[in-house]
This record gives structure tokens, sequence and C-alpha cells, in this order.
């Protein structure tokens, strides 16, 4: 069945809406005289500002470590690269326990990618990085070559500096634009990352520049390697779905020969919600083959 396509000004619409709803997320707060308790803290979690990097950023990183890291001292470990980690990090860590007890996911490295700094406008500023084309109405926008240099030159490096992570097993996790990000960097650095969570990727976002970019990548023959979950909302924005399903169509199209793939649509939740299972989904699929266990509990 064909499905129909949009208009620019409807695809517009529904890009706009989409990067509008953290702004709905308002803060609760207190009366000043209420008594003060001490704040939960999240175990294992440490928070590290990088140097201002050669983009202009300066980027803060959430670490969470493994249960062994502090006992296993010849041990390396995989790492997760969390986009929009100011709000994705914190519902990552918080499967890992289940996902670790289930033996279905080896232990790694969490690290969630924010920007140091206080009263930040998180939705401009992943606007900047994670779009790899400038967004209309949005000048902002666009800069994503320049993040991936910088994840590449820059956070990685870091990360595998400063703690025990194995440069064999690099994930990376992304949500809407974060997901658009996520195929960016399949398509742009296929050997940065060997696992690849998109989650409700912007997926028709300038006028279908991702499919341009995944053309132009299959037009230069070079070697897809890894494993890649896409999901989407079930009951997100219909053009919305229409969109990332024609995408999952154009993958399946091309039969990569290296790359294992696996979509899944997130029956009755809409956008924001539909990542806390594709995250759980996704981080089973990616650490599958080194995973202890998979299938039935023995």
């Amino acid at each position: 069945m064909t499905i129909p396509r949009r208009s620019a000004f409807s695809r517009l619409a529904g890009v706009v809406a989409i990067l509008t709803i953290a702004a709905l997320l308002v803060p609760v707060s207190f009366s000043e005289d209420r008594p003060k308790y001490p704040e939960y803290v999240l175990g294992g979690t440490e928070v590290r500002t990088l140097p201002q990097s050669a983009n202009g950023r300066t980027y803060l990183l959430y670490v969470t470590l493994p249960y062994s890291y502090q006992t296993e001292t010849r041990k390396k470990y995989p790492v997760v690269y969390v986009t929009d980690g100011y709000w994705a990090f914190a519902k990552t860590v918080g499967l890992y326990s289940s996902l670790w007890y289930d033996k279905v996911v080896p232990e790694y490295i969490t690290v969630g990618l924010g920007y140091a700094g206080a009263n930040l406008d998180y939705n401009k500023m992943r606007r900047w990085e994670l779009s790899p084309v400038r967004i209309t109405l949005f000048a902002d926008s666009g800069h994503a070559a320049e993040f991936l240099a910088a994840i590449e030159r820059e956070i990685i490096p870091f990360v595998e500096r400063e703690y025990r992570a194995d440069p064999q097993h690099r994930a990376i996790s992304g949500g809407s634009l974060g997901g658009l990000f996520t195929l960016y960097a399949l398509f742009t650095k296929p050997e940065l990352f060997d696992g690849y969570i998109a989650m409700s990727p912007v997926a028709g976002l300038g006028d279908d520049w991702l499919f341009k970019h995944e053309a132009a990548f299959a037009e230069s023959h070079r070697p897809l390697k890894g494993r890649l979950f896409m999901t989407v909302g079930g009951y997100e924005t219909p053009s919305y779905v229409d969109d990332v399903k024609r995408f999952n169509d154009r993958i399946l199209s091309r039969k990569y020969p290296g790359l294992s793939y696996s979509f899944r649509v997130i029956d009755g939740e809409r956008h924001g919600a539909s990542t806390s299972e594709a995250t759980n989904r996704g981080l089973r699929y990616v650490f599958e083959p080194i995973a202890p266990e998979s299938g039935p509990a023995r």
C-alpha cells in the first residue's frame, strides 16, 4: 500500500510539535519554609565536565559504573552513550539492575551526554547539535556533524582514558532528534559504534534528508556492521509513524549484509513514553551477542 506524501507545511508542523514537548515539563516547586531533607543520589554515578570543545560547547557527562567495576580491576566494560542525558540518563540507568539481574545484558558503563551550566535551554541546545540538517524556523540547528566529531575526538577518548571502557563494544541511544542523530552516526561513521538504539527518530525532517543521506551511503558501498534497534510509538502522530515506517522499509530493502536489524512499534504509546519500553528492548537487542543468557530463563 502506498502511503500518501504530506505537504511540507504539515511535515514541519509535526516536527515543531515534537520539538516543543519538553517545554511542558515544568519542575515542581516547594514552599521555602518546607524542611530540608537529603536528596536522593544515583549510586555509582559520577558527573564529569569536559574542557570546552572545539565546537565551542562545554559538555557534561553523567557516568554510571557497573557493580563489579571496583572489584574486577582488570575487566573492561562496554559503554552506552545516551543522547539527551539530562532527560534520558536516569531512565536508562534505572533499567540496568533488572536487565543485569535477568542476565540479558552484560555489565556496562552508561554515559549520558549533556551540557555544563545552569538554567540551560535544553531544547535550543539539542536542536543545535542533534539535527544533521537545518530545521526551518530554527536557525540554531543543523550541527550534527560537529557534535559527532566532538564525540569521536573528545568524548570517547576521554571516557576510554578515564574509565576501563572496551573500545570494541560501544553503543549509542537516542530518542526523537536523538534517534535521528543515532541514525546519522550509523550512516556517517559506522565504525564508531557497534550498537544503535534509534527511538522514534524524526525520519522525515528536512524533506526526507535522512533518506537521501542513507542512499548516498548505500551508493558508496562502505561496509556496515553492527546491531540497530529502531522503534516508533503506535499512538504517535500518524504522519510521524508513517515516516519511521517508510525508513524501516528502506533499511529492510537494502539487506546490508553486516547489519543485524530489528524494528518494533510500541503499541499504545505516544512519543515520550514509548522510549521506556524502547530503551529496555533496545539494550537487550544491541547487547544480545555478549549477554550471559538470552531467551527463556534456564
